[in-house]
């Protein structure tokens, strides 16, 4: 099982992580919703597409763009659709 912690909370948990370059990827399903909001962040992959993000907010704490995803992955990255990311200080493992 793999889980994603911030600020002391469990905001994911799966044993269907997808890794990619590194990073798991969390089926949406399986991260609390509660603790994400969106983010009106956008980056671009040239092999993934454009990325999303949410924010963190965990006890009145705020972890800004903490988490992305892909709305709408390219081909080549099929496998991270509907699937989230996170990194500025959660920890995964």
């Amino acid at each position: 099982m793999v889980k994603a912690i911030w600020n002391g909370k469990v905001i994911a948990e799966s044993d269907a992580t997808v890794v990619v370059e590194g990073n798991h990827y969390f089926p949406i399903e399986s991260v609390r919703a509660v603790y994400l909001s969106q983010s009106t962040r956008e980056t671009v992959c040239p092999w993934k597409g454009t990325a999303s993000y949410y924010s963190l907010e965990v006890d009145g704490k705020t972890n800004p763009d903490a988490a992305w995803y892909y709305p709408s992955p390219r081909s080549a990255a099929a496998q991270i659709r509907g699937m989230v990311a996170f990194w500025r200080g959660v920890q995964v493992s």
